[in-house]
């Protein structure tokens, strides 16, 4: 289950998208340029939904929030439209039927709006779709009007399964979590009030390393840190452990976009013609196959096979350990590659069928996760977004053998710190640093 309908937002740009530039098309409004004229709209639509959250209506929002940012959506809209007259001096355009293709926008993208919110809602409540597990944690009013929310206000799409009393002879956080594990609970709520630190920690500690999501029902006490989120289910205040910006589908698209039209491009233009150099030089050197398969964990740590070109001997051993610094298993066209990151770039099918990103936390083999996940705290909160070609970790310098428990960590916390402040700023940026550190040469590239 998931919390939303991986399209439902892109769907909803593209319905406002479609009803506002069909209506520019078909009234009449004198314009010089029409092209100019939809591209404006595009932009502008886009840019004011972005600033102004008019797409992030959560399953608990309620309609006065919807008629809210349908207000400011169209007061920052009609802005917009008539500075379109004065910035590309269209003087043909008629005000009147300007205003009145802003009104027909008005009305018909308020209506589809309003018609999704309550069909989401009626498919939650009838049919019982879109739906979230939860247990609650501790015995109070506001736990009390959490599972009452839970069970009555069916429309959110929440189903309450336990609740987990502290003050219980037999209750353990380890009780809780072999709970979760067992039911597959998708969101855990905590009262603070009645938890001690050392618990909220093992909670936290369980959630991160296990991919479930924790939510704290807060007390009058300071406990908040900034990535905290703060929402409302109905009157009552919930927190977010951590926000994550890639699970709002408008920036997953738009990540998703790029990776495709960029894959492409090196498919294209740099893996048609450098594939049969490469393989023509690997099995001159040494027989066996061109590519090398290995399994290593994604996103929600589902297994997908990682495809690199072939850069040492046939061996046993290339599932269970990294290469080493004069690796006897590395062929000489092999260290070439591996100094160059051209081993990498089958990497790029990866990202086409949607199983790597170009930027991301890099995937480790199997084994590692296993091992990683037991002696590195949080560590598999690095699977909450897919892995990548490159990431923040191996431009800060933990790229390749990991030879001290410092360098898993430091790379732990760099994975995290990218997947809680991703932006396309950030993606782009590392992007330029990997290709520069290509050609600067890598201490670690063996």
């Amino acid at each position: 289950m998931k919390r939303f309908s991986g399209f439902l937002k892109p769907i909803s740009y593209a319905i406002d998208l479609s009803v506002i530039l069909l209506l520019a098309y078909f009234l009449p409004i004198r314009l010089h340029n029409p092209i100019l004229f939809f591209f404006y709209l595009t932009f502008s639509w886009i840019v004011i939904s972005v600033r102004n959250h008019f797409y992030e209506v959560e399953r608990y929002t309620k309609i006065p929030l919807v008629l809210s940012l349908l207000f400011r959506q169209f007061v920052f809209f009609f802005l917009v439209l008539y500075a379109f007259i004065g910035f590309f001096k269209e003087n043909m355009i008629s005000r009147l039927l300007l205003g009145q293709y802003f009104l027909a926008c008005f009305i018909l993208v308020s209506f589809f709006k309003i018609l999704v919110y309550y069909l989401l809602q009626r498919y939650r409540e009838v049919i019982g779709g879109n739906r979230r597990t939860t247990i609650v944690i501790g015995e109070n009013k506001k736990t009390d009007q959490l599972i009452k929310i839970f069970q009555e206000r069916l429309e959110f799409g929440f189903v309450f399964k336990k609740r987990f009393a502290t003050d219980e002879d037999d209750f353990s956080i380890d009780k809780v979590c072999d709970y979760v594990k067992k039911e597959n609970i998708d969101e855990i709520y905590c009262s603070v009030a009645e938890l001690k630190n050392k618990q909220l920690e093992e909670i936290i500690a369980f959630a991160d390393n296990n991919l479930k999501v924790v939510k704290f029902i807060p007390d009058n006490k300071y406990i908040y840190n900034k990535r905290l989120k703060f929402d409302y289910y109905d009157y009552l205040p919930i927190l977010s452990l951590r926000d994550i910006p890639l699970e709002n589908s408008i920036n997953y698209v738009l990540k998703r976009s790029f990776d495709i039209f960029f894959s492409l491009l090196v498919v294209v233009f740099v893996l048609s013609w450098l594939t049969p150099l490469v393989a023509l030089l690997i099995r001159l050197e040494s027989p066996g196959p061109v590519f090398f398969r290995q399994y290593r964990n994604g996103i929600n740590s589902k297994e997908f096979a990682c495809l690199k070109f072939r850069s040492m001997a046939v061996n046993t051993d290339s599932d269970k350990q990294q290469a080493t610094k004069g690796d006897m298993r590395v062929t000489r066209i092999g260290r070439f590659i591996r100094k160059t990151s051209i081993d990498e770039l089958p990497q790029f099918y990866n990202v086409l069928f949607g199983q790597m990103s170009i930027v991301g936390p890099r995937p480790h083999m199997v084994l590692h996760t296993k091992q990683y996940s037991q002696m590195v705290d949080k560590y598999m909160v690095r699977h909450f977004v897919k892995p990548g070609i490159t990431g923040l970790a191996q431009v800060r310098g933990y790229r390749g053998e990991i030879e001290s428990d410092t360098d898993i960590i430091n790379r732990v916390k760099f994975d995290i710190f990218y997947l809680e402040n991703w932006s396309m700023a950030l993606d782009l940026k590392i992007m330029v640093q990997t290709v520069l550190n290509v050609f600067k040469g890598e201490e670690k590239a063996y």
